[in-house]
């Protein structure tokens, strides 16, 4: 029989009856779509942290006291002598001190909480800051201990609304700093908590607050991160006579902390939920494999002496089984292509969404997940729909004739 006469005839036999047709492809429909939208929009989130992450900069490593995130460790443990000693590694281009000034920042009536830094300034470039307006903190503001201050544009917005925030004075606990600079938005939810800092000279802040250890230091690295923080992490375990051998972390009293290694964990984090939802989503596949075998054994059934008047005109058994065949897996990727334009679909929809909430987010197109969806789509054909076509191809020619 003529592969052209199969292709009609399993195609008539899929068109009979439309709505069942329909119906029977929804789970296929569900679950590719599923598959496209889970493994797409995994992709595009992955996609979207590792762009704000790089937009900072890969090579910056923040170096923390170990109580900085880890309750009842010690937080004085980083000292000004450690930022002085990390600033001469070879693998170091520029180090920041930093101390966090726990006060809230007064302007007239406005209250606001920002994070306030008093630092140097090479935290601006350490960190991808850029400046919108005035000027950033500069080496002079430092050595003069001035009350000066740049700040983020939602602490900006906080305190001063519409107004023009340059040149005025705000109040920061009990001292008085004046406005010089405002930075650039960031732009984007996940680096938000940079535009509500504001940045004051560290020696002024070290005299406010009397610390005499560092909140903690940024730095960015020359060449290789890795590198720079296995220096940092050797000249610090010497200067705290920290005895670590077995390089276990937890017998540190600081902690190392890379943009590369963020994004390592990030890759891992959205590809290990990106399978985990893929997993979930391929059970529909199952169901939706489930429903075609069962609708092509009612079609077996409702077409046999049709199938008894095809053999006894001469169709051979393997005639029958690639019909059954072909309608089985014409409807897994009928409903493939339906889905994978579903998901496709949504996942721009909600692309369009996220970029209104988060900012600049595009939807990034998995071509992987698409053909994974393709073979999917034709496996559970091939799969769910062999039995009912074999059980067609086995029908005796007589029987089926004679049936009611």
């Amino acid at each position: 029989m003529l592969l052209s006469d199969l292709l009609l005839t399993a195609t008539r036999g899929i068109t009979v009856n439309k709505s069942r047709s329909l119906l029977t492809t929804l789970g296929i429909i569900i679950g590719v779509g599923a598959v496209v939208l889970m493994v797409s929009m995994g992709r595009s989130f992955q996609n979207y942290i590792l762009t704000q992450i790089e937009s900072v900069g890969t090579n910056t490593i923040d170096i923390f006291p170990k109580g900085f995130q880890n309750v009842g460790g010690n937080l004085d443990s980083l000292t000004l002598d450690d930022y002085t000693e990390v600033k001469k590694l070879s693998t170091v281009e520029s180090v920041a001190p930093v101390i966090i000034i726990p006060k809230t920042v007064k302007y007239g009536r406005e209250e606001a909480s920002p994070s306030v830094f008093g630092t140097l300034p090479q935290i601006f470039s350490n960190y991808g800051l850029k400046i919108s307006r005035g000027r950033l903190l500069e080496t002079a503001d430092d050595t003069g201990s001035k009350q000066v201050a740049v700040i983020g544009d939602k602490a900006a917005e906080d305190l001063f609304g519409s107004r023009d925030p340059l040149g005025e004075r705000i109040t920061i606990g009990e001292s008085s700093f004046t406005v010089i600079g405002l930075l650039e938005k960031q732009g984007s939810a996940l680096l938000s908590q940079l535009d509500n800092m504001v940045f004051v000279p560290f020696t002024t802040a070290k005299i406010a607050t009397g610390q005499k250890h560092l909140s903690y230091m940024t730095l960015k690295a020359i060449g290789n991160p890795q590198l720079a923080k296995e220096d940092i992490t050797a000249l610090l375990r010497s200067r705290h006579n920290i005895k670590n051998p077995e390089n276990d972390t937890d017998k540190d009293d600081f902690i190392a902390r890379s943009a590369e290694q963020v994004t390592g964990i990030v890759n891992s984090v959205t590809a290990g939920l990106t399978i985990f939802l893929s997993l979930v989503a391929g059970i529909s596949l199952l169901v939706g494999g489930i429903g075609i075998m069962n609708i092509m054994l009612v079609s077996v059934t409702e077409r046999t002496r049709e199938i008894g008047l095809r053999k006894a005109v001469g169709a051979r058994k393997q005639d029958i089984l690639l019909q059954f065949l072909l309608e089985a897996v014409s409807l897994t990727m009928f409903g493939g292509a339906v889905g994978i334009l579903g998901g496709l679909g949504v996942g721009w929809l909600l692309s369009r969404i996220a970029s209104n909430v988060l900012g600049d987010f595009s939807f990034s197109v998995s071509i992987p997940s698409i053909l994974l969806a393709v073979g999917m789509a034709m496996g559970t054909g091939l799969i769910f729909g062999i039995y009912p076509a074999k059980r067609a191809s086995e029908l005796s020619p007589m029987e089926a004739l004679r049936y009611e």
